[in-house]
């Protein structure tokens, strides 16, 4: 009975997430939509800007609730370690959209500045109190997540949310003085700072793809805990990578001497196993050699 209380409990929770990941969706995507309008209309480059930012979160948040119910797809023949790892396809998608976007912002706005134009101070003004509230409330609804996706998208949209700051800001300065080079600064400001982010996130993705060492494992600490193992003598073909940034992997063949009995290798198995459930790991594989029995894949970490 518990076990079952806990899978319902486990369902209800996940139920929840991708509900929540679905309402700030379409939030955002309607909202979207009405920002690019709006931002022709009032002639307003920053606004333009926060719509492709906008835009580049309404695919994260559609790829997001996507792969939020993708992700408790069991593991099957064709991927063994599940389906967590799409995530990072559509970390990777999202990133170069939203760079090769930004690009044609950053053209745009340079091209303002040099050739200013009027924008609609009090068309902004209205479009950042209303950007402040969908946002505000979108992000709202996924603080409280205890999801992974959720968590991430809310920090999106908290970045929106401060950039609709701006923009008020902005709005209300411009409604007092004649400064036009104001919108196309404040959009060089966002898309930079966009940018910025993007890229980082990126590398992070990138990384893992390429299989880098996770930063919350050390390695040399969990090896050197297991050199001290009674018996233990050697370790090599230790690796160790994630899934996509949460789920982590580890794999070792720990050389042994004085083992007699299978009771013996055992003990080392259970031991080896208590040392790695300190650490993130979803999955490890230990491979145990005893005297005589060489490695075929050689000793090469």
């Amino acid at each position: 009975m518990p076990h079952n209380h806990a899978h319902h409990g486990h369902d209800h929770a996940h139920h929840t997430s991708a509900k929540n990941i679905k309402a700030a969706f379409f939030l955002n995507l309607g909202f979207t939509i009405l920002e690019i309008i709006g931002g022709f209309y009032v002639n307003s480059v920053s606004i333009l800007s926060d719509a492709l930012h906008d835009m580049g979160d309404s695919l994260s948040l559609g790829l997001s609730w996507y792969l939020h119910n993708k992700s408790s797809q069991k593991a099957d023949a064709k991927f063994s370690f599940g389906y967590g790892r799409f995530s990072l396809l559509g970390a990777l998608i999202n990133s170069i959209i939203l760079i090769v976007g930004s690009g044609f912002v950053v053209y745009e706005a340079v091209n303002r500045l040099f050739h200013p134009e009027h924008a609609d101070a009090k068309g902004m003004l209205y479009f950042s109190l209303l950007g402040m509230a969908v946002n505000g409330y979108a992000a709202y609804k996924l603080m409280g997540g205890k999801s992974m996706n959720e968590r991430v998208v809310s920090w999106h949209l908290i970045e929106d949310v401060l950039g609709w700051v701006a923009v008020f800001i902005v709005s209300v300065v411009m409604l007092f003085a004649d400064v036009p080079w104001l919108d196309p600064v404040l959009s060089l400001g966002i898309t930079l700072f966009i940018v910025y982010n993007v890229v980082g996130r990126l590398k992070e993705t990138l990384f893992i793809i390429l299989q880098g060492v996770p930063a919350d494992v050390d390695t040399e600490a969990i090896k050197a805990e297991i050199l001290k193992l009674p018996n233990v003598t050697g370790m090599h073909h230790v690796n160790v990578w994630s899934l996509e940034g949460e789920h982590h992997v580890y794999t070792a063949h720990i050389q042994t001497e004085g083992v007699d009995t299978f009771t013996e290798l055992l003990e080392i198995k259970r031991s080896v196993r208590q040392i790695l459930k300190k650490y993130p790991f979803t999955y490890y594989t230990i491979e145990v050699e005893v005297e005589g029995d060489g490695c075929e894949l050689g000793t090469n970490t």
